[in-house]
């Protein structure tokens, strides 16, 4: 009983705290991160702030660093494209 407590605190903790970055950092950034931007749909931070709405926490930290990676590479795509660059290899090759 104790660990599922505890694993619903921190679950709310860790909710405070998205809120508190959406609320004071966010805006900074213009409410998007290079996931949102690429694929449209939630920012990280929302994402994540579902996530931790599920029973698992570990399912959730789990989900939460998959998309920090995912965001890391669509982060990379934008630059790419910023850049000039091609991201779809055929158009890249003379016909």
């Amino acid at each position: 009983m104790q660990s599922i407590v505890s694993q619903s605190l921190t679950q709310q903790i860790a909710t405070e705290a998205i809120n508190l970055y959406q609320q004071s950092l966010s805006p900074y950034k213009g409410f998007s991160c290079p996931h949102r931007i690429l694929h449209k749909g939630d920012s990280c931070s929302e994402y994540v702030k579902k996530l931790l709405t599920e029973p698992s926490l570990i399912l959730a930290i789990e989900g939460s660093l998959q998309r920090f990676r995912d965001c890391a590479e669509a982060s990379k795509i934008l630059q790419y494209q910023s850049s000039g660059g091609c991201i779809v290899v055929p158009c890249c090759i003379p016909i």
